[in-house]
């Protein structure tokens, strides 16, 4: 088996793994890693990680949206097992409130149309510049791409410099909960209303080869989701997966498109913050023993990704 060693680029090494992503060296070729979007199932995504910087994985752009945009900016500043670690420890400490601290004034507020949102951005914001090394995109080790939707026009809109924190806050603010995030003279709100796997911003971006980190959808609930906000979200997860599939069709003769299998099954919502260990547990082993059997191969959507039930 050929290897071509390019250390900025995608290098993998493991005997056990057939297929070996390989870039050559006029730097024709560009790895990009795609964050999609999905809530606390952003966990599933840094078990994915610590399986692939196991095998020397290192990408040549990252592209995320909403919580797959804040992932990829944090891995953007350390794609190795530390950086990965660093990430794993601010998500183990994440609570619901963290993320979502609703406040009875807001939800008032709000409900008579003095607002437009109902949760404050303030400890998201706190924490990712707190925890983000970095200040600017353009200072990331890695190019990072953080997908935003112009609120106004409904385009897509990829954010590749400037401010980190509040680029990550727009991709983030999902309509109605988060407000709307000012940049250069336009609102931006979350990146999956117009795109929440941005595969085809990667595309556009020069990657010949896509690795997708999907989060996967909740398909074996025993109950709906309570509450508005969890429902609203299950929705969008939803969305995304469907959306997903759909993409790996319409791009599938423009780039290699390698997707990362999701968990199934699953029956953690996208806003239940309280299994993510287990979340990131479950992801990496599923990750490293299909690196193990398959490589890093393309093959059209993971049957997780497909619609299907779990009852008996």
């Amino acid at each position: 088996m050929r290897r071509l060693h390019a250390p900025t680029h995608l290098d993998i090494h493991d005997r056990d793994i057939d297929d070996v992503l390989t870039m050559d060296e006029s730097g024709k070729e560009k790895t990009a890693l795609v964050f999609a979007g999905g809530g606390s199932l952003g966990a599933v995504q840094v078990g994915m990680l610590k399986a692939l910087v196991r095998q020397h994985i290192v990408p040549d752009l990252v592209v995320g949206a909403s919580v797959g945009a804040i992932n990829g900016a944090y891995f953007a500043a350390a794609a190795n097992e530390e950086g990965v670690a660093r990430l794993e420890r601010i998500w183990l400490r994440l609570r619901r409130a963290d993320i979502f601290p609703f406040s009875p004034i807001n939800g008032v507020l709000s409900f008579i149309g003095h607002r437009d949102y109902l949760v404050t951005p303030a400890p998201l914001r706190a924490l990712i510049e707190s925890e983000l090394p970095y200040h600017r995109l353009e200072d990331a080790r890695i190019p990072c791409h953080v997908v935003a939707t112009d609120v106004l026009e409904g385009t897509e809109v990829t954010l590749s410099s400037g401010a980190a924190s509040l680029a990550l806050l727009a991709s983030a603010a999902i309509p109605a909960i988060y407000p709307p995030v000012a940049i250069n003279g336009r609102y931006l709100m979350d990146g999956g209303v117009a795109n929440y796997t941005p595969i085809s911003t990667a595309v556009a971006l020069g990657a010949s080869r896509v690795i997708i980190l999907p989060t996967g959808a909740p398909c074996a609930l025993h109950t709906l989701p309570r509450g508005a906000v969890a429902l609203l979200l299950h929705a969008l997860n939803l969305i995304i997966m469907r959306q997903l599939i759909l993409d790996i069709e319409r791009f599938k003769g423009q780039a290699e498109l390698i997707v990362i299998p999701p968990l199934c099954p699953l029956t953690v919502t996208p806003y239940d913050f309280s299994q993510t260990p287990e979340l990131i547990q479950r992801a990496e082993a599923t990750t490293r023993l299909w690196l193990k059997k398959h490589g890093m191969q393309g093959a059209g959507p993971p049957p997780a990704l497909l619609p299907h039930s779990h009852d008996k």
